[in-house]
């Protein structure tokens, strides 16, 4: 009767070493049902999991191994593992896998602790935690970025409480914490959508129009109402809008020039455009400025109001359909259906209340360091870090070489009829 038996070595890597290790294996015919391994600063940690044959004794197997382990200066154990363990770990596939990535500008033991005693009590198991963020140097700057993400089967009983109890710690903690199904569009997105204000840059532009039109407070004051999904924001724009009369047409180009974009969107658009991503800005503010971020980061879309000039001077008024909450959700969808994209391959990523609808439609929707309430209602949080943390929701490391450019075709678009969507 064969045997099963679990085998794990530890101790300073060096090449070679599992091929030594493997090849003592080999000679006896041992299949190996199960294999792991992991290095963290030089120091490896192996597992295998082996069937030794019943005319292979094990006691021989095991004396070459410690041999060998002896030589390289490693640590090496044996655990027996019975017919009814190995069956029940057997039967554990197909259990429901998530992915959890807890971000911040650097992870601390707090951190960990207290995001996988959160874990153990909703009765996950992780399986793995991998580093997905390059090595951080001791005298790290501001901007320092750090990403961990943990790998984990089970069932999640009440999901609801789940992402409650994850956000409480995010606000205690100063912390991010994203966490989602591991499926097959995890890593095979293909489109991303962007709102513009205080999402791809800093500031709101009409809160800069109207310090321009000298009613900088009273704008303001609407926006942020509308932003909290506290007024309804196609009368908020208009509202907003209003108070813009007569200003002249040339402060646009003045505010353009002086718009800062969000941390980490340079680095973002540089590496979907590398992967071949199609992008799209889907905006209640205006297209003047869209078009200007379509330039300057070589955007595929772009849907935004229109504002009325007549003899260089802003009447009051927006053109067309308003770009609203529920216009974002549809422009997301026709745009996915024109390049036969899957709305689970989407991700959307926005601020305020009237992004919440694209959001829930997206497969991955993302509230950038956005409002309590979009926060609150969004799977997906990011605050702490810059716009180029998507990369690690997407599963990808820092170290992974994303400089080989796919062949693009760039697009200009002003309204849906213009891209026939």
């Amino acid at each position: 009767m064969s045997e099963l038996l679990l085998i794990n070595i530890t101790g300073q890597d060096k090449p070679g070493l599992t091929s030594k290790i493997t090849a003592i294996l080999s000679g006896y015919k041992v299949p190996v049902l199960d294999i792991g391994q992991a290095v963290i600063h030089n120091h490896l940690s192996l597992g295998m999991l082996v069937e030794v044959p019943k005319e292979s004794a094990s006691s021989p197997v095991l004396k070459d191994l410690l041999f060998c382990a002896h030589t390289l200066g490693i640590q090496i154990t044996f655990t027996p593992v019975t017919d009814i363990e190995y069956n029940d770990w057997v039967h554990e596939q197909g259990k429901p896998r998530h992915l959890l990535s807890l971000l911040a500008r650097r992870i601390t033991a707090e951190h960990l602790e207290r995001v996988s005693s959160i874990i153990a009590s909703h009765g996950l198991n992780i399986d793995t935690i991998n580093r997905l963020s390059g090595r951080i140097p001791l005298e790290a700057d501001r901007h320092t970025k750090a990403c961990v993400e943990f790998s984990m089967r089970g069932t999640v009983q009440n999901e609801n409480r789940f992402r409650e109890e994850m956000l409480a710690i995010t606000d205690s903690l100063g912390i991010d914490i994203a966490f989602q199904e591991d499926n097959i569009f995890r890593r095979n997105r293909r489109l991303v959508v962007f709102d513009m204000d205080s999402t791809l840059i800093t500031s709101e532009v009409i809160d800069e129009l109207a310090i321009e039109a000298g009613v900088g407070a009273e704008v303001a004051a609407i926006t942020e109402q509308a932003m909290r999904g506290e007024i309804d924001f196609t009368g908020s724009l208009q509202r907003r809008v209003s108070l813009l009369n007569g200003l002249d047409e040339h402060v646009l180009e003045t505010i353009a020039k002086r718009l800062q974009l969000t941390e980490g969107a340079e680095t973002l658009f540089h590496n979907l455009h590398n992967l071949g991503f199609k992008t799209a800005i889907l905006s209640g503010g205006f297209s003047y400025f869209g078009h200007y971020l379509q330039k300057k980061l070589n955007i595929d879309y772009v849907y935004a109001n229109t504002l009325e000039i007549i003899e260089g001077k802003l009447t009051g008024k927006v053109l067309g359909q308003v770009v609203d909450g529920k216009r974002k959700a549809d422009l997301l969808e026709l745009i996915a259906q024109k390049e036969n994209i899957r709305l689970e391959q989407t991700i959307a990523v926005g601020d305020g209340a009237n992004d919440l609808p694209m959001l829930g439609k997206a497969g991955l929707g993302i509230a950038f360091r956005a409002k309590p309430i979009v926060r609150e209602s969004a799977k997906q949080a990011i605050s702490t870090l810059g716009l180029d943390a998507i990369l690690y929701l997407m599963g990808f490391r820092d170290r992974d070489d994303l400089s080989v450019t796919l062949p693009r075709t760039p697009q200009t678009a002003q309204n849906p009829q213009s891209q026939g969507v």
